[in-house]
């Protein structure tokens, strides 16, 4: 199943987004705990990430065929350029054609712990432009790739940011996922300067991330760029020490976030975090999940 085709449907498309275990052990957690409490949301695909500098692609893979073998889930797995020359990516999207998939999300990726910054890999790419236009050369496979409401945490300009979605789009990605944020405001400049200033067709969809407490949240926006607007930051600097309170907070923002947004996009993408409760809250206070 085409996941752009997903985003047609009059019903908002959910989908879940979670990372690979790091043995056997957690993987069969995760699908006794984690994915019957998401499948049970009903989703319309999960996305599974690779982990620190692409090392657990192999696993990623699994995962997702699991997820959409047995469990009955659409799946897609993460594609970055992170570690990878060309051959090693036409090797990963052949096994991919192979197994079946017909989605990836496509990626630059974050640099490994001990880089500051992104290195591209000597016969690699530096930009998540190329791997798309890469793999749309190799493929009609379905595209999916990221953009950045408050601009990529590299960029001097959000506006050069968003010309950067753009160019994506036109290299052949079919619908965009954005970073977590959540001034629901930065979304709206965003997605009014890709439809109207370029032309932006394809779905825009709000990547959404329940926190769960506050060390946590504050080195996610760090990472990524993002910012917590001061009414969210002083209430999770009251509620530091409560990590049940900062969960429900979460909760509470993401809620008011989406039902800010929820008549004008086309679905919702959670990072779950491998948790269930938290989106499971959020949807059922949309009306999206009994």
């Amino acid at each position: 199943m085409r996941i752009r085709d997903l985003y047609d449907r009059p019903a908002p498309t959910i989908s879940f987004e979670f990372f690979p275990p790091k043995n056997d052990a957690g993987i069969e957690t995760l699908f006794a705990d984690t994915v019957p409490g998401l499948k049970a949301l009903n989703p319309s695909f999960i996305s599974v990430t690779y982990g620190a500098g692409g090392g657990t692609r192999d696993t990623t893979t699994r995962i997702v065929q699991r997820l959409r073998d047995n469990c009955g889930i659409e799946s897609m797995p993460h594609l970055t350029c992170v570690g990878s020359t060309q051959a090693m990516l036409g090797d990963f999207l052949d096994d991919v054609l192979k197994r079946g998939f017909e989605n990836v999300l496509a990626l630059r990726g974050d640099p490994p712990k001990d880089q500051a910054t992104f290195q591209a890999t000597e016969g690699g790419f530096a930009y998540a432009t190329d791997l798309i236009r890469f793999i749309r050369g190799r493929t009609n496979i379905g595209i999916g790739a990221a953009c950045y409401p408050e601009g990529h945490v590299e960029s001097r300009f959000k506006h050069q940011d968003w010309d950067i979605a753009a160019q994506k789009v036109e290299a052949g990605a079919e619908f965009l996922i954005t970073q977590l944020f959540y001034d629901w405001s930065n979304f709206l400049d965003m997605e009014d300067y890709l439809r109207n200033k370029r032309n932006v067709k394809v779905p825009i969809v709000p990547g959404i991330l329940p926190f769960l407490n506050a060390a946590q949240i504050k080195r996610f926006t760090s990472l990524c760029g993002s910012k917590l607007p001061t009414p969210i930051l002083k209430k999770i600097e009251q509620y530091a020490h409560d990590d049940e309170s900062v969960r429900k907070l979460g909760v509470e923002v993401c809620t008011e976030l989406c039902a800010k947004l929820m008549n004008r996009v086309a679905g919702f993408h959670f990072y779950c975090l491998n948790r269930v409760p938290s989106s499971a809250e959020v949807l059922k206070n949309l009306g999206l999940a009994t």
